[in-house]
């Protein structure tokens, strides 16, 4: 790994976000419009809308970094762009450091707008401390682009990699313990509910909300993270240098 060139990448792909208004509305814009209408639907109960809007704070920016990353990396893929700069001096490692670098610092942005609408206009109150909701919001944003990252591999089209939206994202939101609670589910749909990173950014919005800073918190962070690793791992194995 090069860490000029790692650094090069990063500034490459933000540059390209910059330059991109309609990403720029889908990463910022868009969650925080959600949260709005969220706040609105629950005009009258902000109890509700404090439980649900912690919880979603996890969900929306995760969303929306599958989809931008995804297929962002699938044109690098289809273009010959990834083709090209696998001729240079690039390595595997120094593409996904700088991807993950360019949309961290996206994340910051995004979770940091949506937090700041969420918790000072909106407000939403996290009894654990905002801290934890920041950080966890992060790193569920994180996890979305690493498995955007992954999923393009698997598609030739940017419409294909839309597909992967619902196959991926929405049975993580029906099993994350959101709409039920996880230990109410029947036992085949609870271990899959606990195979899914999705589900431990939502236990742990949850505890936040619930004024709950222990073990289990901490778990279920380290938890998004090592997904986090994993799935750019294996994102890294489907990187290859010639497309087919």
């Amino acid at each position: 790994m090069n860490p000029s060139i790692t650094l090069a990448t990063a500034w490459r792909v933000l540059r390209q976000l910059r330059n991109d208004p309609r990403t720029i509305a889908m990463l910022v814009v868009v969650p925080s419009a959600l949260m709005i209408l969220l706040r609105y639907i629950y005009d009258g109960s902000p109890r509700t809308f404090d439980r649900i809007g912690l919880s979603l704070l996890g969900v929306f920016p995760f969303v929306a970094m599958f989809l931008v990353t995804s297929v962002a990396m699938l044109r690098e893929r289809t273009s010959g762009t990834l083709e090209r700069l696998f001729t240079t001096r690039l390595a595997k490692l120094d593409l996904l450091i700088g991807y993950a670098l360019a949309f961290a610092a996206a994340t910051v942005v995004q979770v940091g707008v949506v937090s700041l609408i969420s918790f000072g206009w909106l407000g939403l109150s996290a009894p654990a401390g905002v801290g934890w909701v920041l950080v966890l919001a992060m790193a569920s944003a994180l996890l979305g682009m690493a498995m955007g990252l992954l999923v393009s591999a698997f598609a030739r089209t940017e419409f294909q990699a839309v597909q992967f939206l619902p196959a991926v994202v929405l049975p993580q939101f029906l099993l994350c313990g959101l709409l039920t609670p996880r230990a109410q589910m029947v036992d085949l749909l609870r271990w899959l509910s606990n195979v899914l990173p999705m589900s431990y950014a939502v236990e742990g919005l949850g505890r936040v909300g619930q004024g709950t800073v222990d073990a289990v918190l901490i778990r279920d962070v380290l938890v998004v993270v090592a997904c986090i690793v994993a799935a750019l791992a294996l994102g890294a194995a489907t990187l290859r240098r010639r497309t087919s």
